[in-house]
Order: C-alpha cells, then sequence, then structure tokens
C-alpha cells in the first residue's frame, strides 16, 4: 500500500517522527502520461520507508550516528523513476519537503528536527509559547513561479539541489510542512497568528472532541490546527479582492500593468483586477505536528 493521502496533486505523510508534503506540478495533467499526483505521492511514500528503514539502525552505537535525510530522499527519487518507467510509463515532477524528528547524542539526547526541503513548498517550526517562528526553509527557484521539483525532464536532484538543516525543538513547538497553496496566499506572520489563535481555541474546547489533555494543542489538536489553516489560505485563494503574496511576488516579477491604473491579471486569465491583487488558486495542503515528550 502506498503511504500518504493525495490531495490534487500535492501528497501528504504523517508518521511517528516524519512528516513531508510534497506538490506535485498540475501543468503534467495537460500531457500525455502526465501524473504529477503519483509522482508526488511515490516519492513521499518511498522517503518514508527509506527513514524508517534506517532509524531502525541509528540508535545502535556501531551505526551512522545520525540520518541522512537527503540521502534517502535521492534513494526515493530513484525508486520512483524506476516504479514510473516503462512498460508502465508515467511522467510528472514534484517539489518535497519534510522534518524527521532524531536526537543529538544517545548518551543524553536532545530532540533535533532534520528538514529537508527542494522547492517552494516550505517547512516552518512555531514556538507558540514565544509566539514565534524560529525556523522556516528558503524557496528555492529556477524562475518566478518555476521551482526547483524532481522528475521528468527536471535537472534536478537531492543530492544537488536538496538542502537539509538541522533545528533543535523543544517541547511545545509546533512543525507545519505546507504546499505553496499555503505560503502563497498568507504571510508568514498569518501563518503563526492562525495557528496561535487556533491553539487557544482548541484549548478552550473548540474544534472538536480531544483525547484528554488539550494543552498547546495536544489530544488531536493538530488536526484542527491543519483545518484552520488550510481554510484561511483557501479563502484567500478564492477571493478576487484579496493580497496575497503570490501577487505581491508578481508585481515584483513585473507582471503586465494595464492602461495608467495597477490592473494585475490574477491566476484565472479571463478576469483582471484593477488596482487590487489576489490570491492562487492552488491545491492546498497542511501537516501539522506537535513536539511531545513519549510517556514512558
Amino acid at each position: 500500500m502506498i503511504r500518504g493521502i493525495t490531495n490534487g496533486d500535492d501528497a501528504i505523510l504523517v508518521a511517528e517522527n516524519f512528516v513531508g508534503t510534497n506538490d506535485g506540478v498540475g501543468a503534467w495533467a495537460t500531457k500525455p502520461k502526465g501524473h504529477a499526483a503519483l509522482w508526488s505521492r511515490l516519492i513521499l511514500h518511498f522517503w518514508a520507508l527509506e527513514a524508517e528503514r534506517d532509524s531502525s539502525m541509528l540508535d545502535y552505537p556501531e551505526s551512522s550516528p545520525e540520518p541522512k535525510p537527503v540521502e534517502y530522499l535521492q534513494r526515493a527519487y530513484e525508486r520512483t523513476i524506476s516504479a514510473t518507467s516503462s512498460p508502465n510509463e508515467l511522467l510528472g515532477t514534484t517539489t518535497a519537503c519534510a522534518a524527521l524528528l532524531h536526537h543529538t547524542a544517545i548518551d543524553t539526547p536532545d530532540p533535533v528536527l532534520y528538514i529537508t526541503n527542494l522547492g517552494d513548498s516550505k517547512v516552518l517550526v512555531l514556538r507558540p509559547r514565544d509566539q514565534d517562528i524560529i525556523y522556516r526553509t528558503a524557496e528555492q527557484w529556477h524562475w518566478y513561479d518555476c521551482p526547483r521539483q524532481l522528475g521528468t525532464n527536471s535537472p534536478d536532484t537531492p543530492r544537488e539541489n536538496a538542502v537539509m538543516n538541522k533545528v533543535e525543538v523543544q517541547e511545545g513547538d509546533v512543525v507545519l510542512a505546507m504546499s505553496d497553496g499555503v505560503t502563497d496566499n498568507l504571510w508568514e506572520h498569518e501563518v503563526l497568528q492562525n495557528v496561535l489563535d487556533s491553539i487557544r481555541k482548541w484549548e478552550s474546547g473548540e474544534g472538536g472532541e480531544g483525547l484528554g489533555d488539550r494543552n498547546g494543542g495536544a489530544g488531536g489538536g493538530m488536526q484542527f490546527i491543519a483545518a484552520e489553516l488550510m481554510q484561511a489560505a483557501r479563502m484567500v485563494a478564492e477571493d478576487p479582492f484579496a493580497e496575497s503574496p503570490y501577487m505581491e511576488r508578481g508585481v515584483e516579477e513585473g507582471l503586465p500593468i494595464e492602461g495608467g491604473s495597477a490592473s494585475i491579471r490574477i491566476s484565472r486569465p479571463s478576469q483582471v483586477c484593477p488596482n487590487k491583487v489576489t490570491g492562487k488558486l492552488d491545491d492546498i495542503s497542511v501537516v501539522a505536528a506537535l513536539c511531545r515528550r513519549r510517556d514512558s
């Protein structure tokens, strides 16, 4: 069974110590044998399998002292190429981002996130008690609206282009793995505020039934937080008068301006919105995870 969930051309995956979001490039839907959704899902599936396989050995002194998520992604990429080659040739490309939770040392372990990114999906690490974003991945582009990506005809590979950073985390930190359907429609300060508001709602009893402790988003609150964030991004994406990071970047790149006023073409080419910028209609995928100590 292929792990994860498909959302349009996006794929998300959640495990105990691994979360990821891949964004398949939707333009492949117009090509014969194009299947970006399968590419995004397979790479994430194989990536999680490689991480899980290696993690069973990492706690032994004779083994490698730390995980190698870029190498896991490289092997996942190679396995996806094999799975989508002849006689069942399927074309596609996808961005990739994930966070793998490990520790600093065996004798005195402190939690560390190994965060890997290729393209314009994003991982944010939030520290709600400080109302702060302590880490963000950097977007990778070939040019405007063309991110680095893995797959058919792309020159990018994990070994050459993926970026991995280690981030020390604390109990109560929130990890978000998001496709650009979120980050093209919400600025980071809006993402942070939305998560903080959702945590407060959850702690006060909103958002459905919890499983015991609701402090900081525990007890099922991460699903509520992800849903709230997704809905906020969707509202901007569907609002023809909304301002967004996507169109702000478009203006900076010199998108067409008609007449004497700032009239920007938005994501549906048949529409023009005078003196306004707007959001981007896209697949919107969010994974939210809470850093907690095991009960043991």
